[in-house]
């Protein structure tokens, strides 16, 4: 006979739901002009520590508008070498991270030329040749091409696929291509998407101060910045952190200008690739043509030429953020006083976060499991897409989730007006803080989508944080 006790169990059980099904990983392929400055080393280190998590299929030395005829794969090289010194250690904490072997095997280079002089006959490269290998193999996964530096080793790529394809398997490979951009550091960004009107394409063309991806080096006044200060990276990254964080250096020009654009690629249950308009580490983006007078076309960008884009591209997108505070007494957290709107709102919103994130991987590279912090496991208590009326009462649930180090966990939901169409803020019906919390729909003239944000935090450190996105389909009475 079943205890009462058996009972409730069951019962708790079927509400509480599960965690999330295991993501894809993310193919991409990285393109660096590495050597122009340090940011790209120091972005390098940290796309090391998510290898278990991302498939990096290729990663090529490029030139670009500040570095245009010299290519640096040794640099590469040096910092994957530093890598397989700590990869058994990392494989203690989580299991896929490839051998440092199998990466320098992916690591190639493109012409030591700049920009559209090196597309054309006679033109490609190992590093145009493996892109074109990778969207030959028979995966269906779509293949993320993170560019830190110039395009033209893809532009290559592309050239080399229209002339030697039929116009349908050259429809068919493009439909495979997700690029995100660092800026246009050479003028074969916008000759692809004049050329390939269909290239799913995420770039902020001009000046780069005006730039999503500046929000991960943004110093925010009136908020705290201390994870991008010199002395955090210091303390959390560089020093006493093993042979990899001994190469990572000190930042010259901005901290890690090309991270955001494989942030997005890291599974966190915020970001989801596909949807950039939905936001997340990476930033958020929607799709539309930009005006040239909206790029900062008067701002820095090592003298690249500005073109009007002639289609749509995923480019920059406003946010405006009010983070909570902690509070010394009574409910555990508090909605700061101040606010923050603008286009690297949609990146630095979420750099606590994943600045946490990275530290504590760098952690792992010398620490034991026992010793270091994991993230937790987010669980909902409902499905992730519901549809309730306007004026209907429903509650959001986060029952279920866990961490694996045994850590007291931080629940705080929001309402994520930009990443749904309905853009007026829905107030949380009583403390925000709790892991289940009635909201009550507004009311609606038209069907509306509202995207509704759980952070879980554990207490260990550095705290570390995973999200569960539940988006709400509002209907009319």
């Amino acid at each position: 006979m079943k205890t009462v006790a058996t009972v409730l169990a069951a019962v708790s059980l079927c509400f509480a739901g599960a965690a999330a099904a295991e993501p894809v990983k993310q193919r991409v392929v990285v393109l660096t002009d590495i050597e122009n400055e340090p940011d790209d080393s120091e972005s390098m280190v940290r796309l090391l520590l998510y290898s278990s998590e991302i498939d990096i299929e290729a990663i090529v030395a490029t030139t670009s508008v500040h570095m245009k005829n010299r290519v640096a794969p040794e640099t590469l090289r040096a910092i994957i070498t530093a890598y397989g010194q700590v990869q058994p250690n990392l494989l203690q904490h989580e299991a896929g991270f490839p051998t440092a072997k199998a990466l320098q095997d992916r690591v190639t280079q493109g012409v030591p030329l700049y920009g559209m002089t090196g597309v054309g006959k006679g033109k490609d490269s190992p590093g145009s040749d493996r892109i074109i290998t990778l969207l030959d193999t028979a995966d269906d996964r779509p293949l993320w091409v993170s560019v830190w530096g110039g395009a033209n080793t893809l532009a290559q790529a592309l050239y080399r696929i229209r002339e030697t394809r039929s116009p349908a398997e050259v429809k068919r490979l493009v439909a495979k291509l997700r690029v995100y951009t660092i800026s246009d550091q050479d003028d074969s960004g916008i000759w692809m998407r004049k050329t390939f009107p269909d290239l799913f394409y995420i770039v902020s063309p001009g000046g780069y101060g005006n730039a999503t991806w500046s929000g991960i080096m943004h110093v925010e006044p009136g908020f705290d910045n201390t994870e991008i200060s010199n002395a955090w990276l210091a303390a959390n990254i560089q020093q006493g952190h093993g042979p990899l964080g001994a190469m990572y250096p000190d930042v010259a020009y901005g901290m890690e200008g090309d991270t955001p654009s494989f942030l997005a690629l890291i599974p966190n249950g915020l970001s989801v690739p596909e949807h950039p308009e939905w936001g997340g580490w990476g930033g958020r983006y929607e799709l539309y043509v930009p005006k040239v007078a909206d790029t900062d076309p008067k701002g820095f960008n090592g003298g690249m030429a500005i073109e009007q884009e002639p289609r749509p591209i995923w480019s920059n997108a406003v946010d405006t953020y009010t983070p909570f505070a902690a509070n010394a007494f009574g409910r555990a957290m508090r909605p700061a006083e101040k606010s923050a709107t603008g286009y690297k709102t949609t990146v630095w919103r979420w750099r606590p976060d994943f600045q946490n994130d990275f530290a504590a991987r760098m952690d792992w590279t010398i620490k034991s499991y026992a010793e270091a912090n994991h993230p937790p496991v987010v669980a909902l208590g409902q499905p992730d897409r519901i549809t309730v009326k306007s004026g209907e009462k429903f509650t959001l649930s986060a029952a279920g989730s866990r961490d694996p180090d045994g850590d007291n966990l931080s629940y705080l939901w929001f309402h994520y007006p930009e990443g749904g169409s309905f853009k007026t803020p829905i107030a949380i019906a009583g403390a925000e803080n709790i892991y289940a919390v009635p909201v009550v729909a507004p009311t609606v003239t038209k069907t509306e989508t509202a995207h509704f944000i759980v952070k879980v935090t554990d207490k260990g450190s550095p705290a570390l944080t995973r999200y569960a996105r539940v988006i709400v389909t509002i209907t009319p009475q």
